[in-house]
């Protein structure tokens, strides 16, 4: 007679699998989505530069004595090749006054590259203050190869700025762009001259 116990059977290798699967999916549509919930995150909470005024068209500026400083900082994610820095570093403004800074970005890749720059203000509450009326971070940068580009900022900080704030600081990331292809990049130096004027 035969004593032997059933041996218990291994645990179903399709139904790990499928897990996986499910587990990589939802990875990917969470990545997908992570752009459009990081813009809703920042017009929500004013992080990201969001909170940041542009001037309507027309708009009249009203001058005070009042100054205030401004610091000017930029950094590149990892994933872009280039070189970006705020040619000054710090600049003294009176409130109300039109004001520029000016950035270079250098792509220090051998092939055509698109970048796209978020901004951000602290402290928080002065991003509700500051005014841009031209940005290059409005649209997204093509770069060619060894390109370099200098790249404006025009703002002014409206006279109500709230008295306990005496430091203002601007701060750039760029992000790399993805979803153009190097052909499409290329295709877009070439109709654009005027975007390559400023290419060493």
């Amino acid at each position: 007679m035969n004593t032997e116990q059933p041996q218990p059977r291994p645990a179903s290798h399709t139904r790990i699998v499928r897990r996986l699967v499910l587990v990589a999916v939802a990875m990917f549509g969470f990545g997908f989505a992570l752009w459009p919930l990081y813009s809703v995150f920042c017009d929500l909470t004013g992080f990201g530069g969001r909170g940041i005024q542009v001037a309507e068209s027309g708009q009249q500026l009203q001058k005070s004595d009042r100054q205030v400083k401004i610091r000017f900082d930029a950094t590149v994610n990892s994933g872009l090749p280039w070189l970006f820095q705020a040619k000054q570093k710090t600049a003294t403004v009176s409130l109300g006054e039109m004001s520029e800074a000016f950035y270079l970005a250098m792509n220090n890749s051998a092939e055509p590259m698109a970048g796209r720059a978020i901004y951000n203000v602290t402290p928080p509450e002065a991003s509700l203050y500051f005014v841009k009326t031209e940005c290059f971070c409005f649209t997204e940068q093509v770069l060619q190869a060894n390109e370099s580009r200098e790249m404006p900022v025009y703002y002014f900080i409206q006279p109500d700025l709230p008295d306990h704030i005496k430091e203002i600081t601007l701060s750039y990331t760029f992000f790399r762009d993805k979803n153009q292809s190097a052909e499409a990049l290329a295709a877009f130096g070439d109709s654009n001259p005027a975007e390559v004027s400023g290419s060493r």
